[in-house]
């Protein structure tokens, strides 16, 4: 029988010798990449979540290029790509998951852009119904200076709720992404000053608009960063979300075992609501391969 000192030295021995043994951590770390990766060939097997691709992620490689890969591995749509793009894309039997307004700057909550917003959402709204893609994103928009956060909730109310008729009358939905506000290390992997940047405040605004075509994009890394609870926020607010992205956190990197998010376990959890829609990837490759990157993110997500 070992006394607690005894076995902390003894587990601290153990430790430093399996150190020895690995070697540097960069190394091990090179290694479980490598192993945790998917074979070339492999394609989507299990299809309980309709996966799509953020092209904007990839880049340089986009548009019909793209697309042949996404095919290859079995994904079944894509977005954020140029609107030039979507007859490619749709020939290969791709679906476009998503199409854009306004962007996430220059939004609803500053009333001076309302025109602005109601212009480019019903011209997204028509579009994703030509196209046959069920829905049109759009944002908060950065915080409006000099306005009461009740000014501001109202200007979005006012905004979406003067074009949802179209979108109902469409059939096409309107999905309202929130953004964190945390991260300021990169332009695209957070967004200080974002207005929207708490998931259920979010939900509030689109129970507010009051019609079922006004839902939530549930980004997974957004959530994680300024909520967290992922999968009790998933069932909390099942009835309202239309759209989801991943991501990596930290980093916004690659679904891989050196982040915090275990996008399985949150994969099963959106399958057992009942979720229909489409799951988009939306990392930022770091692997030197980016196809291999998606083609990883894929394979982790095809529960």
């Amino acid at each position: 029988m070992l006394n607690r000192r005894e076995l902390i030295q003894t587990t601290a021995l153990t430790g430093a010798a399996a150190l020895v043994a690995t070697g540097p951590s960069s190394n091990a770390h090179a290694h479980d990449r490598q192993a945790s990766q998917p074979p070339k060939d492999w394609k989507v097997k299990n299809g309980r979540i309709r996966q799509s691709v953020m092209g904007w992620c990839l880049k340089p490689i986009a548009g019909p290029e793209l697309a042949k890969h996404c095919k290859a591995m079995g994904l079944v749509a894509m977005e954020g790509i140029s609107a030039k793009d979507y007859p490619a894309v749709r020939k290969l039997g791709l679906g476009i998951s998503l199409v854009g307004s306004h962007g996430f700057k220059k939004g609803p909550c500053d009333s001076a852009n309302k025109d602005f917003c109601v212009e480019r959402l019903t011209k997204g709204i028509d579009l994703a119904a030509e196209i046959g893609s069920p829905s049109v994103i759009t944002f908060t928009g950065m915080r409006a200076k000099g306005k009461t956060d009740a000014q501001q909730d109202a200007a979005c109310v006012d905004a979406w709720k003067a074009v949802i008729k179209h979108a109902e009358s469409k059939k096409i939905n309107l999905v309202l992404e929130h953004l964190n506000s945390r991260d300021g290390s990169h332009p695209m992997k957070g967004h200080p000053g974002y207005y929207g940047d708490h998931v259920d405040h979010c939900v509030d605004l689109i129970k507010k608009v009051g019609s079922p075509n006004m839902k939530l994009l549930f980004d997974v890394y957004h959530v994680q960063i300024m909520d967290g609870d992922v999968i009790r926020r998933i069932n909390q607010h099942k009835d309202v979300i239309g759209h989801y992205h991943t991501a990596g956190n930290p980093g916004r990197g690659e679904l891989d075992a050196h982040q915090e998010i275990n996008y399985p376990a949150v994969m099963r959890a959106i399958v057992a609501t009942g979720y229909k829609g489409y799951v988009a990837q939306e990392f930022i490759p770091t692997w030197e391969d980016k196809v291999a990157s998606l083609r990883h993110g894929a394979w982790v997500c095809d529960v």
